[in-house]
């Protein structure tokens, strides 16, 4: 069953958020990921939103995100995100 992973971030550091950004297609690939929306310009329906980028993107399955986000070469370049933003991520399953 598919899985979405979806991160609200605040981003304060563009310049040290665009190394992340640099990377970050090339190991995500690899992980049979799709991603399905970036936005910047979201449009709030309903309580407080204050994060400046709202991201979705698709796993086949739980394992497939953990094993993305759990991997060496995306510990490695997350760092850069963890300095440029802050946030939170998390993981839904799909109908």
């Amino acid at each position: 069953m598919s899985v979405y992973l979806i991160a609200n971030l605040t981003i304060h550091d563009r310049e040290r958020y665009a190394q992340y950004e640099k990377g970050f297609m090339e190991i995500f690939q690899q992980f049979q990921g799709e991603a399905v929306a970036v936005d910047e310009a979201q449009e709030v329906l309903e309580g407080d939103y204050d994060c400046t980028r709202t991201v979705i993107l698709r796993f086949p399955d739980r394992e497939a995100a953990h094993a993305w986000y759990d991997s060496e070469a995306y510990r490695e370049l997350a760092k850069h995100r963890f300095a440029a933003s802050s946030g939170n991520a998390l993981i839904v399953k799909g109908l």
